[in-house]
């Protein structure tokens, strides 16, 4: 009882210091590829990159102490991180106080689901998300993961439009006049020394070198080059006027946001009043109220383009200070500082008190030190039922990413894994680490394989991972400060590469076409529609369910004739002849509602082409279950067939279908002599009757007969 409630008890039998050696290196490697790596998925996920740490602190260790597998490093990955974003970005700001808050309840959610789907032994719910479909939207998303780092890559900011591919254009756009080559160079950097490292030697921590080589060389050229000045600074009549209407446009959406809240309040309180005509004045308000505040929003997008546009050269005066003119308004014979400088500007009003200028590129910045609060995430309903259908997508994939590796790792090494266990292990893993202000977290594949190969025996190195990861925010967190934010986009960008797969289409296409079909429509419908991936997802899942319903509708039915190796099998596939008189008949999957109908018209046109047909025999050995609605059509069959002058047996049942049979007294009416234990039985048994007074020189049946070519 103690092993099953705690599992890693079993592992720490007989455990030895050789051992906790191995598992001590083994978790301290994961840990350098873990920090830099949470860190860039936690700005992938729309947090912080310090919060990429505190996902990195408890879950690992809770992952691997009450789940099965012994090597699967938990952690933040790329696609849950991205459904993440995808998620809550409708609900709040990214990086806002409220958005942070959603993502810490998504991870209690998406850790409930899974505790519960774990302990109710309800593991095999994952078998809904098809292989193909799978497929289909992992390769979108490492496609719209790559896509959607470009923007730090060249060092620039855009506002996101509806569609990712829009956002895409966008950044294209703004890259052709805009391009922070310095970032740029900074990032293909890191990306091309990743690259090289992985390639001449896979055991050297070629993220962790490359973060600290380019962090290293941001502080030793000033990398972040940027300045707070008062916007009397400015000497730009227009600039300041942009400024001015944007920060009163973004007063007014405030105020509307504001007036939404409180009719939203009303709305709730008239609901269930017998009076309509209050309810409808305040849903008219609403309306009015929401076409308001979609209008300055995009007024407020424009505006912020706008001054995102605007380049300043800066001009240094007598005291030091800098004053700034847009570089075609800088006075003749006054010497620049060489620089090109742009107004910070976010989804908040610009502080014309303290304005941020920048000529440098992005770093990752303050990074907070000590341990985050442990704190239960805030519950409201409101946001459950928002937050529900995103967790329970969240919680499948990041389950299903998690339990192959696990599978690829355990076939490895020969250990026992448990799916519904290791869903317990990821389900406390989100639960706890919620607490500990993380957001959703899966089993890492890149991760894993590196447990893997420096020799990770047991969970312990993933607890020695934890512990690495809390030493680094008690006392490293300032040295990650001047880390460039290209970089961090390249190690996501080089992180990615592994989930593409083109070969799952054309191996999906080999398999059934309508796999491939499946998996590629999936793959499109993901792309499209992203940021909403849940779209993708539900597409491929529907396609998925309608070719399962169709398939069961049409159940496989063969006519079996006698084969060379003395067998019977189907004369269309090798291309046998069938006995005039004798129609065996093979039924493959259950007859139930959806396929009862099928099997009787499968029938009825066996009797209408075959003119001399006598009997019947129909193979079971196929149908594992009945229903009612089979039963009463094999009842309804019954009647027809002997009405018609014919007869029909049954060979092979199964013992659940006879049990059926007997309930229904079904076998009665069918007759005990006419349902035989083989097939060879049912055919020696109805063979004289129903070759009597015929002129068949010769039965396919008996003997082998091939069709004439």
């Amino acid at each position: 009882m103690l092993q099953h409630v705690f599992p890693f008890l079993e592992w720490l039998k007989g455990y030895r210091f050789d051992k906790l050696k191995a598992d001590g290196i083994a978790g301290l490697t994961v840990a350098l590829v873990l920090i830099p790596q949470s860190m860039a998925y936690a700005q992938l996920a729309g947090l912080p990159s310090y919060y990429g740490l505190y996902a990195a602190f408890l879950p690992p260790m809770v992952a691997a102490l009450f789940g099965s597998s012994r090597q699967l490093a938990t952690g933040p990955v790329a696609v849950v991180s991205l459904m993440t974003s995808a998620s809550l970005s409708p609900l709040a700001t990214q990086g806002s106080e409220s958005y942070i808050g959603y993502a810490i309840l998504l991870a209690l959610i998406v850790g409930l689901f899974q505790f519960l789907l774990g302990v109710l032994r309800l593991g095999l719910v994952v078998n809904f998300l098809s292989h193909p479909v799978v497929n289909g939207f992992t390769n979108a998303a490492a496609l719209i993961i790559a896509t959607s780092q470009l923007s730090k890559m060249f060092g620039v900011s855009v506002d996101n439009a509806e569609h990712h591919y829009e956002t895409i254009m966008r950044v294209i756009q703004a890259a052709i006049h805009y391009t922070h080559w310095p970032t740029l160079i900074m990032g293909i950097g890191a990306f091309a020394l990743m690259f090289i490292l992985k390639k001449i030697s896979p055991k050297i921590p070629n993220v962790l070198v490359a973060v600290a080589i380019t962090t290293v060389i941001s502080w030793a050229i000033g990398f972040e080059h940027n300045a707070t000045v008062d916007i009397t600074r400015i000497e730009s009549p227009k600039a300041k006027e942009l400024i001015t209407n944007f920060n009163r446009t973004q007063e007014e959406i405030s105020a509307l946001a504001k007036q939404r809240t409180e009719i939203t309040n009303q709305l709730e309180t008239l609901k269930g009043s017998k009076d309509k005509i209050p309810f409808l004045n305040v849903k008219l308000n609403e309306e009015v109220i929401n076409t308001q505040l979609e209008e300055r929003k995009a007024t407020e997008v424009s505006q912020r383009s706008e001054i995102r546009d605007l380049l300043f050269s800066g001009v240094k005066q007598p005291d030091g200070s800098l004053t700034f003119y847009l570089k075609d308004e800088v006075p003749q014979n006054v010497v620049t500082d060489d620089s090109v400088w742009r107004i910070r500007v976010g989804n908040k009003p610009i502080d014309e008190n303290s304005l941020q200028l920048k000529s440098g590129g992005a770093v990752v910045g303050k990074v907070p030190e000590g341990l985050p609060s442990f704190t239960i995430p805030t519950i409201t309903v409101k946001s459950i039922l928002h937050l529900l259908p995103y967790a329970i997508i969240i919680s499948l994939l990041g389950f299903m990413e998690a339990i192959s590796i696990a599978k690829a790792l355990a076939g490895k090494t020969g250990q026992r894994l448990d799916p519904n266990q290791e869903l317990i292990g990821q389900g406390l893993a989100n639960m706890l680490g919620s607490v500990g202000k993380s957001y959703p977290v899966s089993g890492s594949f890149s991760r894993s394989a590196v447990n893997f190969q420096a020799g990770g025996l047991t969970g312990l190195s993933s607890v020695f991972t934890s512990l690495a990861v809390l030493i680094a925010l008690l006392f490293f967190t300032p040295l990650l400060y001047h880390l460039p934010q290209s970089v961090l986009a390249a190690v996501i960008m080089m992180a990615v590469i592994g989930l593409l797969n083109v070969s799952g289409f054309i191996h999906a296409w080999k398999a059934q076409k309508y796999d491939g079909i499946i998996s590629v429509i999936s793959f499109v419908a993901t792309l499209v529609f992203a940021p909403h991936l849940d779209k993708g997802i539900m597409i491929g899942v529907a396609l998925s369910l309608s070719v399962f319903l169709y398939k069961s509708m049409k159940t496989k039915i063969s006519l079996l004739s006698r084969h060379e190796d003395k067998s019977l099998r189907c004369i269309d596939t090798h291309g046998l002849q069938e006995c005039e008189h004798i129609a065996v008949m093979r039924f493959e999957g259950p007859l139930f509602f959806a396929n009862a109908s099928y099997l009787e018209d499968s029938v009825r046109g066996i009797m209408l082409t075959k003119k001399k047909l006598k009997h019947i025999v129909l193979l079971a050995n196929g149908v594992n279950e009945m229903d009612a609605s089979g039963e009463e059509t094999l009842s309804l069959l019954v009647d027809r067939v002997r009405s018609a002058g014919m007869d029909i047996s049954l060979a092979e049942v199964n013992e659940a279908v006879l049990k059926v049979l007997r309930r229904t007294h079904l076998l009665e009416k069918i007759g005990q002599d006419h349902v035989h234990p083989t097939l060879d039985q049912a055919i020696s048994s109805v063979y004289s009757v129903a070759h009597r007074e015929t002129t068949e020189q010769q039965c396919p049946l008996m003997a082998v007969c091939r069709l004439e070519t």
